[in-house]
């Protein structure tokens, strides 16, 4: 990092003493030294490079910066002051700057491995992957054997959905270095990305090998062994979960959120995670205009305008929104192909923007080009989330809706969209935005969905004819031995009863199998549902007669589904928003009976109920009559109050004050 002496420098040995107070990471002393050295002799470029080094480690940013300045100044001809420049931006999260800084490093030299990586790596962040792929060919061709290298390359031909070549480049990382645990945790996350189960766990396995103290990687091995039900593996981790991204470096929230509720640890990990991910410095607020405009633009930005849950949801809204009063514009940046519900939202909002490999500038500068007045987060700390281009203020107002089921911790995101019982009053202090509270469920539901026409049987899904069907079509890894537990205990107290579950993945199967038969009960017992179109799966729905909810990560979307479908959900609030997601869409729909507050509740309840046959169709007469008479599935009524959270955030702004709490009344 810091080479070529310069005029008027100290003997060499001194250079050679900063140097290893450099290597051994004695920042203090080296800040001391290199201070007093430079008084004595200012023009040498070495010291003021070690002065700078040794600010910059200690977080001394402006001090950092006159320091390598004033090395360019001296050695204009040396890339090094420019590549600490760019690292010393990078830190301050202005991404753009660094950049320049680390082309101006190859302007002066064109092979500069660790500047071309850092560029590539840049450029992926900001979604320009033609020119990182490009700037990471270069560094490829130049350091072949380079483990950093290939990683990055990895990384961004997986932004662009070239899985294939991502494996690949991950693959030569572990020829070069085959203990780099960087290497294997990528690979993991791409197959697990794309269900290949086995190889994701062993990527995972192996890269804790390397680096058993990586706390990120942990995580991500426990989301997958949640994913199949391996209980017994997640156990032995149980005692370090609590301090998952608390006490250790940040790691992915969402992975933490099905093994644990916990709103408050929940908060500190999506603090640590944000600050990793948004490092970009956040752009000036725009200007207020002078006159208020007729429609105010809403921009949705995400990646999930396909065969999605979140489409499922959100396009009954798109349509019912008042196009007198607001203008929808849709930012595309995923890279999912296109299909029949891409198809229906670009005829839902009033322009589509595809931007799937733009970087965050210049999607940035396409809402903006647009009048965007208010900016939806589609994603949050999810799969595909961009949160980092929100710094870069693509609207005034910014608020993170539906997605990630908790706080996100952006600085840049105003506000989150939720209702009373997903954030009660005792939980308010755990979300870092300010809450824009609707009055009866924040979540959007489409009254036109369709429900395919009847063609099944209940044999025809590997049902009893006859008996009592239990129901849980939630993703297994929000499954854990605590609700297991009870539902092993209906099955033995309600006789020729069944537990139908969904088909997430083969070693799910194989273990929730397993796990049946140490509660005593016949594997048989538990029928598995595949994946099918969502109209299908819909009317499949009919043939269950309870459908129970999970605990610390419950269902969402679907809960919505199966009350849609008309079948009745017993719901066990828990402390975390992604625990009491059914408790509020039970109590918009008009059956807060079906909410319960402890395990012996939940479990006396649905004993009650399969017991009941009577009791279970009254129920289910009133959830048909409360489809169309309750809040929870009138999408108009919902549109409406959704309009005017939007409308009240965006009047604060333009009257000049604060984000703060809004309550939005019933109407």
């Amino acid at each position: 990092m810091v080479k070529s002496t310069g005029p008027s420098s100290p003997e060499a040995a001194v250079l050679k003493a900063l140097a290893e107070l450099h290597r051994t990471r004695q920042f203090d002393a080296l800040y001391q030294q290199a201070t007093v050295l430079v008084a004595r002799f200012p023009q040498s470029f070495a010291l003021h490079s070690f002065a700078g080094a040794a600010a910059r480690a200690l977080g001394f940013s402006e001090k950092a910066e006159r320091a390598f300045e004033t090395a360019l100044r001296l050695a204009p001809e040396d890339p090094g002051s420019h590549f600490n420049l760019a690292l010393l931006a990078s830190d301050q999260g202005d991404l753009t700057t660094a950049c320049a800084r680390y082309r101006a490093v190859l302007a002066i030299d064109a092979d500069h491995v660790q500047a071309l990586n850092n560029l590539g790596s840049l450029l992926t962040l900001l979604d320009d992957i033609p020119a990182a792929i490009a700037a990471l060919n270069r560094a490829r061709a130049v350091s072949p054997r380079s483990p950093e290298v290939h990683i990055s390359l990895g990384n961004a031909f997986k932004r662009a959905g070239r899985i294939v070549d991502a494996r690949a480049a991950y693959g030569r990382a572990l020829e070069a270095d085959p203990a780099c645990a960087s290497a294997y945790g990528n690979l993991g996350a791409l197959e697990l990305e794309h269900g290949d189960l086995a190889r994701a766990g062993a990527a995972y396995r192996a890269a804790l090998a390397c680096e058993p103290e990586h706390a990120a990687l942990r995580v991500e091995l426990l989301h997958l062994l949640a994913k199949e039900c391996d209980w017994d593996a997640i156990a032995a981790e149980r005692p370090l979960i609590a301090q998952m991204g608390v006490t250790t470096p940040a790691v992915a929230p969402f992975g933490v959120l099905a093994l644990e509720d916990h709103p408050e640890r929940q908060l500190e990990r999506s603090r640590k995670w944000a600050a990793r991910q948004c490092r970009s410095a956040a752009a000036p607020m725009p200007a207020r205009p002078r006159t208020r405009p007729e429609r105010l633009r809403i921009g949705i930005f995400g990646s999930d305008f396909h065969d999605h849950p979140a489409m499922h949801l959100m396009a009954g809204l798109l349509g019912a929104i008042d196009r007198e009063r607001f203008e929808l514009h849709a930012f595309n940046y995923g890279h999912q192909p296109e299909d029949a519900y891409r198809r229906q939202a670009r005829n839902l909002v009033d322009e589509f923007h595809d931007v799937a490999g733009w970087s965050d500038a210049r999607i940035v500068a396409r809402a903006h080009a647009a009048g965007i007045d208010i900016a939806l987060d589609r994603k949050g700390h999810t799969t595909g989330s961009r949160v980092e281009l929100f710094a870069g203020r693509p609207a005034p107002v910014q608020i993170h809706y539906l997605a990630y089921p908790g706080t996100v911790c952006v600085p840049a995101i105003d506000y989150m969209i939720a209702d009373p019982v997903v954030v009660p009053s005792a939980q308010r202090c755990f979300v870092a935005e300010r809450v824009i509270f609707l009055p009866h469920c924040y979540q959007p539901n489409n009254d036109q969905r369709p429900i395919a026409p009847l063609a099944t049987e209940r044999g025809d899904h590997g049902l009893p004819e006859q008996g009592f069907v239990f129901c849980c079509f939630n993703a297994t890894y929000k499954i854990t031995p605590r609700e297991f537990a009870i539902w092993m205990r209906l099955l033995h107290a309600i006789n020729g009863s069944v537990l139908w579950l969904y088909r997430d993945n083969d070693r799910a199967v194989a273990n929730l199998q397993k796990h049946a038969a140490q509660h005593g009960i016949d594997p048989a017992r538990l029928v598995f549902a595949p994946r099918m179109p969502s109209p299908e799966h819909l009317a499949r729905h009919v043939h269950a007669d309870l459908f129970l909810d999970c605990f610390a990560m419950g269902a969402h979307t679907t809960a919505s589904d199966a009350l849609w479908a008309g079948l009745p959900v017993v719901a066990r609030a828990g402390e975390q928003f992604a625990a009491r997601v059914s408790a509020s869409l039970l109590r918009a729909v008009g059956l807060p009976e079906l909410v319960t507050e402890t395990d012996a509740q939940y479990e006396t309840l649905i004993v009650a109920l399969a017991e009941d046959r009577p009791r279970l169709a009254a129920l289910r007469a009133r959830l048909a009559a409360n489809r169309q008479t309750h809040p929870l599935f009138d999408t108009a009524l919902y549109a409406r109050h959704f309009e005017s959270g939007l409308t009240a955030a965006w009047e604060r702004w333009y009257a000049g004050l604060e984000p703060a709490d809004i309550v939005v009344n019933a109407v």
